[in-house]
This record gives C-alpha cells, structure tokens and sequence, in this order.
C-alpha cells in the first residue's frame, strides 16, 4: 500500500511539474526571438544603416548658421544718410527639426502671434524643403511685443529661432522715396537668376535699391556651431564673416529734396532739380509718395491696397509725360531762330486772335503790339508764337525739341531707376504713322505754345531749361556721384548758335523782372530767369508749369515743376521753385 501511495504520489508530481517547464521553454523561446530582433535591429542600423544614421546624428549636432550681410548705406552729396541700417529682430525656423504635419500645426501658431498667414510661414518651408539644412527666415523686425510674446513659449516651438541681424531703414521716412525706392526678400524669380542668393536675401525692389543692388547687398557669411538636443548653441566650430555692401553716395541734396516735397505737400505733381553744368540731380519729388519704411517688414493688407489706390503713390511723375503749356515758347524761339526764318532782334505783331483757316486762335491777353523775343517769353503771348511756329514749321520744332532733352534724347537708362516714359513731339508723318490721321495747321499752331499733341516730363523740361542756362548743351542727368564728370555723363552740344541762347536768356530774366513771374522777384534771392506754363487739361483745371534757372548772371541749378491741376503756372508751380532758390542760396552763404 505505501508503494502505490509512493508511485501515486510521484506521478501527481510529474502532472504538476511538466506543465511548468512547458511554460519555461516557452518564455525562453520569446526571450531568445525578442533579442534576435533586437540584434538584428542593430546589425541594421551598425552595419547596413550606419553611415547614414551617423550623418543624421551629426546633421542634428551641427548646424551652417547663415550671417546676413549689412546692405551698403545710401548717402546725399554731402554725406547725409538717406538710407542705413539698424538692429532689429528676425524670426527663423530651421526645416528638418520636424515633420511637415508638425509644421503645419505650429505654422497656425506661430502665424497668430508674428501676425502673418499660416499658409506664408507653409509656403515658405515647402520653397526651402522640409529636409533643408538651412533655417529660413519667417518674419522680419518684429515688435518687443511680439519678442516677449515668443519669448514666454520658446519651449513649445521646436525648430524655433530669434535672431538678431540688421534691418535697412529710411531715417527720412518718405523723403526720395520714388528716388531710393524699397527693398524686400528676394523672388523666386530673382533666386533662380542669382543661384549664389541665400533663402531671405534681401535685395532691392524698385528704384536705385534694385538698380545698384550688386553695390548694396554685399555676400553673406556662415558660422558652423554645435547644438544640444534642445538646439542651444554648444560651441562655434568655424565662421565665414559677411561681407558688407559698399555705401553709396548720391548726387541728391537732402536739402532741396526736402524743400521739394514740401512745397509740394499732398499734391499731384513733379519737381526735378538739375546741376546745369553736369547734370547731377539734387532733387527729383514725386507726389503722392510713400514711406519704404512699409518694406522693411511684412507690409499689411491695408498699406498694399493703399499704394494701389487712385493715388498711384508708387507712380514716379517726373517721369511722365504732360503738357508743358506755355514753357515749350522756349522750344518755339530756338526752332525759330535757328530756322533761319527768325533773328534774334526779330519782331512780330500780337493781337489779341489771329485767324487761321476759319478759326479764331486766341490771345490770353488784348495783344501786345509788336514785340520781339525778350517780351514775347516775358508776358508769354501766344499769337506770337502762332506766328513763329507756322513759319518755321513742325519738323523744325520737333528737331529742336529732341536737341534740348524732349522726346527720348534723354537716357533713362543712365538715370537708373529703371522705369518712366519719354514725351512726344511728333511730327506730321509720325502722327500719320501713329493715328492715322492727317497734319492740320491747327497742329502746328497748339504745337508752338505746348499744346496738342506734345508731352513732356519734368525731368525733360528740367534739361531743356538748363540747355538754356549753360550756354547750349544738353546734360545728361544722373543720380551717383561717381558718375559726375565722367565720359558717360558729359554734355553733348545742341548746336545752338549762342546768339539764340542769349535773346533767350534775356526773355526768361524778363519773365521774372517784369513779366508772369515777376512776383517771385521779392529781393529774398539773387535774380533768376524763369518760364511760366499754364496747360489745359480736358475736362478739369489747367496744370501748372514752370521752369527756371539760377542765379542769372552765373547759372547753377535748373528747376521744372509741374502740378495737376494747380492752375496758373505763376500761382502753384513757381512759388514752389522760388522756395528751392532760396533753400540753395541759402546754402551757398
């Protein structure tokens, strides 16, 4: 009995033990498979995966930090700053530290604290790539505000940089604006022409920012830094410094800048002042303008609209064309003379309508009798003028026009800033050619005292009247002083015979002594000679024109200036000029 209790015993055990080594052959079974996967895990990423995990890792620990040049300074002939740099803060995120459904996420934060789209800071990533080893920059100069805001969630934007770096600024506001003109991040566009252009370069937009940009920009620099998993900066590996952008200094007088924009305040018009010896521009304003200061960070919805307004701010007006009016009789007395048909003592007989071919033309006066050229250009008789332009013809006018700056003759190109128009002086074949439309008398008559069919920039008139002023040449005008005194800006002689010039002369001082302008002859500067224009414009009040050089005796400087709509040409647009005069004399005390 005790053995079969013994054997009973003994097989309840063996049923009881086996199960048990059952379950740890099993386990050991799943220990062993979880390491071989574990093994074979890091025998792929050793051996098969390793170079490319140990660039990952090192990619993650190095970082190519670019360092944005300084752009060159823009200065005035004197050395004053019109455009410069100043500190600001720039916001960057760097590609590949997440994925591009994370960035997404976070772009929608971010884009309501920096008060941008979300879908700028996506477009921008997708432009650079999510795998780009380079931070791209988001948003430019932001507020203290909007430091402290990012300041205070740092630890939530992973791939999330504040940098500080220089910001271009206008220390003028708007002053030369249309001159200067704004920059902005370079365009697809501009990084597929320049491959040499970092993601954010800034380069110029418009103006002499965009024509003299290589000049401006300079070249970036890199640091090579180490970082920590959080991306904190662990030590400098090596830096390539940027280069700066040169200075440039202009032809521009801040002064009489300043005095142009002034006097013409909220008004549509031009002014353009001339050096009548080398064509320099001292001052060039266009109104409406605007502020480049909009540029220098994200510009707002309302600002763009605004600058697309009615207004047309970014429209450079001495550089379109208007009916010079009364100021082209200059253009009229040179064909004349040098016609051959006129001398410079010759006179005619004004009245106050002259018939021709049934149709009344008018004086604005009763006539003045017989005068000659000092009086004509002084009281600006139009029946004059008639006369002398249909004897001495349209082609003649035209000629002559071209000669003295008008209709192309004047480079644009060597102004630089890439943009304006040329006046038209056409002839009776080119209007033919143009409308399709015959040459009538009527032409060459509205022709002779600036109407019709002729147009003329202020930058034009500007030339033509310094024509006048220096003795016969036509200047070359331009806005960078190491352009001066250069074979490429030399004045080129029209060919007037000095004769000519001087009956000019006399009449443009006779307009300021005695004439339409004599009011601007109040003692405050030495004399001037000057041209007052009144063109009409159909359906709405008649522009205001005038053009003058200075100082009589010892010609420096050539004014044009045009207003819209301002009327009279003595009442709006040379009390703008007699306020330059005084500004430059005022500086040459």
């Amino acid at each position: 009995m005790a053995r079969a209790l013994s054997f009973s015993t003994r097989t309840r055990i063996a049923n009881v033990t086996l199960p048990r080594t059952s379950r740890s052959v099993v386990f050991m079974l799943l220990v062993t498979a979880f390491l071989s996967v574990c093994v074979g895990r890091l025998v792929q990423l050793q051996f098969i995966q390793g170079e490319y995990n140990r660039q990952r890792a090192e990619q993650n620990r190095i970082h190519l930090v670019p360092i944005a040049s300084d752009r060159g300074n823009l200065l005035d002939r004197n050395g004053k700053l019109l455009a410069a740099n100043r500190m600001s803060r720039s916001v960057y995120v760097w590609p590949r530290e997440q994925s591009p459904e994370k960035w997404r996420v976070m772009a929608a934060e971010l884009g309501s604290l920096l008060n941008i789209p979300a879908s700028d800071i996506v477009k921008k990533l997708e432009q650079a790539g999510y795998k780009s080893p380079m931070p791209v920059r988001i948003s430019r100069d932001i507020t203290s505000n909007t430091f402290v805001k990012l300041a205070e969630r740092f630890g939530e934007f992973r791939g999330l940089e504040v940098r500080a770096e220089s910001n271009r600024y206008y220390p003028n506001g708007d002053l030369g604006a249309h001159v200067m003109g704004y920059i902005g991040e370079a365009s697809a566009e501009d990084l597929k022409a320049h491959p040499e252009y970092p993601m954010g370069m800034i380069v110029g937009q418009m103006g002499l920012e965009r024509k003299i940009n290589t000049k401006l920009a300079g070249v970036w620099g890199n640091r090579l830094v180490e970082v920590d998993a959080a991306g904190s900066e662990l030590r400098e590996l090596g830096e390539k410094p940027a280069k700066p952008g040169e200075s440039v200094r202009l032809t521009l007088d801040a002064e009489l800048q300043k005095t142009a924009e002034k006097m013409l305040g909220k008004r549509r018009g031009a002014v353009v002042v001339l050096d009548v010896k080398t064509g320099a521009v001292l001052a060039m304003a266009s109104g409406p303008t605007f502020d480049p200061n909009l540029f220098t960070r994200k510009i707002t919805s309302a600002d763009w609209k605004r600058l697309q307004g009615e207004e047309k701010p970014f429209l450079n007006r001495a550089l379109q064309g208007y009916p010079p009016g009364s100021t082209f009789k200059i253009v009229t007395s040179i064909a004349g003379m040098e016609s051959g048909k006129f001398a410079p003592d010759s006179t005619l007989l004004s009245s106050s309508s002259i018939n021709i071919g049934g149709i009344s033309f008018h004086e604005h006066g009763g006539g003045y009798g017989v005068i000659g050229f000092t009086d004509a250009l002084a009281y600006s008789s139009n029946t004059f003028y008639y006369q002398m332009g249909m004897a001495a013809g349209p082609e003649e006018i035209a000629k002559w026009g071209r000669r003295v700056g008008i209709a192309g003759t004047t480079d644009l190109n060597l102004l630089g800033l890439g943009e304006g128009n040329h006046g038209t002086l056409p002839t009776p074949a080119e209007k033919e050619k143009l409308y399709g439309e015959p040459w009538y008398v009527g032409d060459t008559v509205t022709m002779a005292i600036g109407q019709g069919l002729v147009l003329t920039t202020p930058l034009e008139m500007a030339v033509m009247i310094g024509a006048i002023a220096n003795g016969g040449k036509r200047v070359k005008p331009h806005f960078l002083s190491a352009q001066t005194n250069t074979p490429a800006t030399k004045p080129e002689p029209t060919g007037m015979k000095p004769g000519t010039v001087e009956a000019i002369r006399k009449g443009l001082i006779a307009v300021v002594q005695k004439g339409t302008g004599q009011q601007l002859n109040d003692g405050s500067i030495p004399l001037t000679g000057g041209k007052t224009g009144t063109a009409e414009v159909p359906g709405q009040e008649d522009n205001s024109n005038y053009v003058a050089y200075g100082p009589a005796n010892d010609p420096q400087i050539a004014i044009a200036v045009v207003v819209e709509n301002g009327g009279y040409g003595a009442v709006s647009a040379a009390p703008i000029a007699h306020e330059i005069f005084k500004t430059y004399f005022k500086q040459k005390r």
